[in-house]
């Protein structure tokens, strides 16, 4: 089963320093498509190929992001997004997504994406479409 929201290593991340989502970032993020077989949610600690998404036009790993929105803030509530991401000609089933920051050990988890069902492509694009970026939809929001 996934669960959409941040995980915990990331909040503990936030706290130590350890994410960088300004402009000029040599930080690199990632998202991960995964079937209805993985179990994603707020304990996810990192990514991994367990239960991962295959198929024509999909790589293990995923698809770099790129910080849309940088982080600003609405009142109370600090918020982020990232530009939709698009697989090309792919032939794949995914049931949701792992947003993680690649760093070549640990690859910690920031957030997992339940996308309510199973969304299918065979032969064409597959996109991660993300919310409108505002304090009350962006994808990551602190508040």
């Amino acid at each position: 089963m996934i669960t959409s929201g941040l995980t915990n290593v990331f909040k503990i991340g936030l706290l130590n320093g350890e994410f960088d989502f300004s402009a000029g970032t040599s930080q690199v993020f990632n998202i991960a498509l995964y079937t209805d077989s993985a179990v994603l949610g707020p304990a996810t600690t990192s990514y991994s190929v367990l239960y991962e998404a295959s198929g024509i036009g999909y790589t293990a790993g995923g698809e770099s992001l790129t910080v849309a929105v940088a982080p600003t803030q609405s009142g109370n509530i600090a918020y982020l997004s990232f530009a939709d991401v698009t697989w090309g000609a792919t032939s794949i089933t995914a049931r949701g997504a792992l947003i993680y920051k690649l760093d070549g050990g640990t690859n910690p988890a920031i957030a997992t994406i339940d996308f309510g069902s199973n969304k299918t492509t065979s032969g064409g694009n597959f996109v991660v479409q993300f919310p409108i970026v505002d304090s009350q939809n962006a994808i990551i929001r602190i508040g």
